[in-house]
């Protein structure tokens, strides 16, 4: 009964605006999937005839069967599982303490004076070389990789979310001010609130770093999960499967951007 109230307020232009926005979409969507079905049968044509090397280059039906052959061997959930779990770890880990960072450093000038030239350094340093000593303080294990996914995310994040406070209308701090509100409301009541985008972005880029450190820690020290195989199907010059784990990782990493995007969407509504 809502919605059909709801409707009849709805215009026939706004009505027609969305039906329009919605082919709009379908349209994107539909060239989206040709644009990737065509690359897949380009692909498979040129191995199949030979205008590109398949023993190099791999091809979609060899991917096809690797995936079967890892399924039915048990290996592919358990290999996939490690990583994404090492993945969600890391990026939780790195978004979390990385936004509590950024409310110090917001809270306190004098502490964010002070931290600035260290949290300049740390995000020009490729953390990649940071990989030795992680390895040496956290062992060869899945606390070593989560390690590298958290220390190449949390500083990118802190920096992102700690620009975003600090973009925050002025004014709108003053006026609370002015009403005798306290840094906390303050950060509850705008700060936090008017900084959603710019937490939601930094999310979005945490995601694919954080594939990153652990794909770069599985290559250093793992013995299972995707980037293992990557290495080892290299080692062993099994390309196929090589390419099967950068197709499973791929799709893995547009899960869940995708997460966050639907995040995004709760957030907003929040906001």
């Amino acid at each position: 009964m809502s919605e059909r109230s709801s409707d009849s307020f709805v215009s026939p232009e706004h009505k027609e605006y969305l039906r329009r926005q919605r082919i709009y979409r379908l349209q994107i969507f539909a060239v989206q999937i040709l644009l990737l079905l065509g690359f897949i049968a380009l692909w498979e044509v040129a191995a199949t005839q030979r205008w590109i090397d398949p023993f190099i280059t791999s091809q979609p039906s060899r991917v096809m069967r690797t995936l079967v052959s890892l399924h039915n061997e048990g290996n592919l959930y358990m290999h996939t599982g490690i990583t994404v779990f090492e993945t969600v770890v890391g990026f939780t880990l790195g978004t979390v303490i990385g936004t509590v960072i950024a409310v110090i450093l917001w809270w306190s000038k004098f502490i964010s004076a002070v931290l600035d030239p260290y949290l300049v350094v740390l995000n020009s340093l490729p953390k990649i070389a940071l990989g030795p000593i992680i390895i040496v303080w956290a062992g060869q294990g899945m606390t070593a990789i989560i390690a590298m996914a958290l220390l190449i995310s949390v500083v990118v994040t802190i920096l992102g979310v700690y620009s975003g406070f600090s973009q925050v209308d002025a004014n709108k701090i003053k006026l609370l001010q002015s009403f005798g509100a306290s840094r906390w409301q303050i950060l509850k009541k705008v700060i936090l609130p008017a900084s959603v985008p710019t937490i939601i972005s930094a999310l979005k880029i945490n995601v694919g770093l954080s594939w990153v450190g652990v794909i770069v820690g599985e290559f250093l020290v793992s013995r299972a999960g995707l980037g293992y195989l990557i290495v080892y199907g290299g080692q062993v010059f099994r390309l196929d499967l090589v390419m099967t784990g950068v197709i499973i990782l791929s799709v893995a990493a547009a899960v869940m951007y995708q997460g966050v995007v639907l995040l995004e969407k709760f957030a907003m509504k929040w906001r």
